[in-house]
């Protein structure tokens, strides 16, 4: 994740930018406007974390400019003033955080996840064809939420992690209930008729004489 951080003060903003790079984060820190809107016209990044009150364009300009030229950024506007009115203004641009200085480095990174994660799963929602979300048990096709158990999340979820991959019924209960399941390997057959009823898609192929596998739609 490649982040823009506008800071005018020197010892911040190498404190920072350091929890940043630790974090696993690749950082380009510059202290004024203009060389944050320079870098904007010219690079490409996941996130900026902007001071507003900076030398020459404010953070603000610059927050204006990347809901205007490059609105999918995520963008965390990070300044001493704590007043309403500075406040409106950041949320009027559409900022998806304000935080108040001085802040925390541990607090900042927690909220510099929090935003990235949000952004990177309403872009998987805007896309096209099927989309799983792991890490919110949801599962997408063409933007629109599928109506899963979370058994049939999990099936679906086995099948399209390894593509082309045929899967026996007592393989497929292991990987969903682990060793807890007892009865008939036939839920398997129960699940995936379900599946096949929510998915718009022919994505589940039943192997002959094996089971099923998981195949991208055509």
């Amino acid at each position: 994740m490649r982040i823009l951080f506008l800071e005018d003060e020197p010892a911040i903003r190498e404190v920072l930018t350091e929890y940043m790079k630790v974090q696993g984060y690749e950082v380009i820190g510059v202290s004024d406007g203009e060389k944050a809107l320079m870098l904007l016209q010219s690079q490409s990044f996941d996130m900026a974390v902007l001071d507003i009150m900076v030398p020459g364009v404010s953070g603000l300009k610059v927050l204006s400019f990347i809901k205007e030229h490059k609105p999918e950024m995520a963008t965390i506007m990070l300044t001493a003033l704590d007043d309403e009115k500075t406040q409106v203004q950041a949320f009027n641009l559409y900022a998806d955080d304000y935080v108040i200085k001085p802040v925390s480095p541990i607090i900042l990174l927690k909220r510099m996840e929090t935003i990235l994660r949000r952004v990177k799963k309403a872009g998987q929602r805007d896309e096209r064809g099927l989309v799983i979300c792991e890490d919110s048990y949801q599962a997408f096709y063409d933007g629109e939420p599928l109506s899963l158990t979370l058994s049939e999340f999990l099936l679906l979820q086995v099948l399209s992690r390894e593509p082309g991959r045929a899967f026996t019924r007592e393989q497929l209960i292991l990987r969903i209930f682990n060793e807890d399941y007892v009865g008939n390997d036939r839920i398997i057959d129960a699940h995936v008729k379900n599946l096949r009823k929510k998915l718009p898609g022919n994505f589940i192929k039943t192997v002959i004489g094996v089971g099923y596998q998981f195949k991208e739609e055509i």
